[in-house]
């Protein structure tokens, strides 16, 4: 027995040596000695994707959203996203809280519920990863059984016993009682690159998830920009409203103080007041959206249910972008995350591919096993034994499924190659559309600041000359129109230069402050 245990003790050295090397071996194959594709190498030069700006390490390296400072705890949302208001002092505000657009960004990144699942879905591929490392290495398991047993035939041994010899038979003989154990080891020593693929693929799936991460980061905060933007022009809309109801006030007043003079006419007052009325309705309409505004801001945010969100900042130019056309386009396509997540496509159907050949090769595993077993009341010693050995399986013929499902990967090989094309020119075209809004807003911007002088001085002018019974109630009117219009574009081109800017933004990627610069 001694012979068997000592032998079994370097059979099961020399395997799990083995498994050593094995691991070391499947490493190596999954960081890329993979099988080359059949598919034709259309993929664009690297030089697209490289030299992209490092992903936010603290979302990504971390898994955390950053803290958001200077900022009242009555905002953080209910950590349970299964629980609903019932009451309706539950959903009444209470409340306006201002903000500032990058607390309103830092609020949204640690209250994202999208955000939250895209880090979810980092952890959960890493610890996919994790499973797949895990054929590297072999398994080990201990079974072990304690039995009582007494068969029938023994009992009807000792009836036959009992009725022949009577009181001369020997005691019957009672059951028996064993305990036996063992453990197993196997290993998985060759697999026809199965094992490399899967460490691959999951590898891949992480740095995509990863990616997405970035992604889902450069939506949330365009549409918190977007958001603000529009909170904003809500708010200066009701500014622009206010200041029409005030003056055709003044309009009213000047014409019914003619009238009373004897100097205007009933007609002048009719039309001033309809004026009045129609700024009134402006103004209500453009309370109801800057309400509309802020419910939409909170919703991004995720903040409390009983909380509004106003702005803290005026409207004005948020930054100018310091790039030509052609090195921004050229940026964009070395930074956006979606074209190197492309690119990540199609390396793992590559792997699909590997894992779909594999079944067509050999798999080899080796296996080692030590019992032992021990019958209580037999007097005799505890018995084991082992058992080494290594088993070969090939399939030989399949039907062709397994080439079938490797043809089906490279074309979707070639289908992720497509859509990296098609995705590099929407890109352009997103980051042109972009500057090109920039460039015409900016102008847009310079010209109604001029337009405003001059409507606000024709007004002025048109008052003072209906106040001295030599201008007429239309020349008033109309200068107040004209004012109105020349305050909402250039309310309209600030807030949509803000937007295109915020675009770029997004069509870029990842964006060094030092691209914009303050105006």
């Amino acid at each position: 027995m001694g012979t068997f245990r000592y032998l079994m003790t370097v059979g099961m050295g020399t395997l799990i040596a083995l498994s050593d090397i094995g691991a070391s071996l499947g490493q190596s194959e999954a960081s890329g000695d993979r099988l080359p594709s059949s598919a034709p190498e259309t993929a664009p030069p690297s030089g697209e994707t490289q030299g992209r700006t490092a992903p936010r390490a603290g979302l990504q390296a971390q898994g955390v959203t950053p803290t958001v400072e200077n900022v009242p705890e009555y905002l953080t949302p209910n950590p349970n996203p299964l629980q609903f208001p019932t009451e309706s002092d539950e959903v009444e505000i209470v409340g306006t809280q201002p903000l500032t657009l990058e607390q309103a960004l830092q609020i949204a990144e640690q209250n994202s519920q999208q955000l939250q699942e895209a880090l979810l879905t980092v952890d959960r591929n890493r610890a996919a990863l994790q499973e797949a490392r895990a054929a590297l290495y072999p398994t080990l398991g201990v079974q072990s059984s304690l039995s009582r047993s007494n068969s029938t035939g023994a009992d009807l041994a000792n009836q036959r016993q009992r009725q022949q010899l009577g009181d001369n038979a020997p005691p019957p003989e009672g059951g028996s009682t064993s305990l036996d154990g063992g453990v197993e080891l196997t290993y998985n020593l060759y697999n026809s690159g199965r094992r490399s693929g899967q460490i691959g693929l999951a590898e891949t799936q992480l740095l995509v998830s990863e990616l997405d991460l970035e992604r889902v980061l450069a939506d949330l905060r365009l549409e918190v920009r977007e958001a603000y933007y529009n909170l904003q022009e809500a708010d200066d809309q009701i500014e622009i409203s206010l200041s029409a109801v005030d003056s055709s006030e003044q309009s009213l007043r000047d014409a019914e103080a003619l009238e009373r003079a004897g100097l205007g006419t009933r007609f002048d007052v009719l039309r001033a007041r309809v004026q009045l009325a129609d700024a009134a309705q402006s103004l209500t309409q453009a309370q109801a959206q800057q309400r509309i505004r802020r419910r939409e801001i909170a919703r991004i945010l995720n903040v409390s249910q009983v909380v509004d969100i106003s702005a803290a900042e005026p409207v004005e130019i948020s930054g100018l972008w310091n790039l030509s056309l052609e090195e921004s386009i050229v940026l964009a396509l070395r930074n956006r995350a979606e074209l190197e997540q492309l690119l990540l496509q199609r390396e793992l159907t590559d792997y699909q591919r590997q894992i779909a050949l594999s079944a067509l090769g050999p798999q080899v595993n080796l296996f080692a096993n030590y019992n032992v077993v021990e019958v209580f009341g037999d007097d005799l010693d505890l018995a084991d034994g082992y058992n080494l050995g290594g088993r070969v399986q090939w399939n030989l013929y399949d039907g062709g499924a397994a080439r079938a499902r490797a043809v089906q990967e490279e074309r979707n090989i070639e289908i992720a190659e497509t859509r990296f094309g098609q995705f590099r020119n929407q890109v352009r075209l997103q980051v042109e559309q972009a500057f090109f809004n920039l460039r015409s807003n900016f102008e847009n911007i310079q010209t109604s600041n001029i337009a405003v002088d001059q409507a606000r001085e024709s007004l002025r002018l048109a008052r003072l000359r209906f106040q001295a019974g030599v201008g007429t109630q239309t020349d008033v009117l109309t200068a107040e129109t004209e004012l109105t219009r020349a305050q909402n574009n250039r309310l309209r081109a600030i807030v949509t230069y803000n937007r295109a800017l915020a675009a770029m933004e997004r069509a870029i990627g990842n964006v060094n402050e030092s691209l914009i610069s303050t105006p």
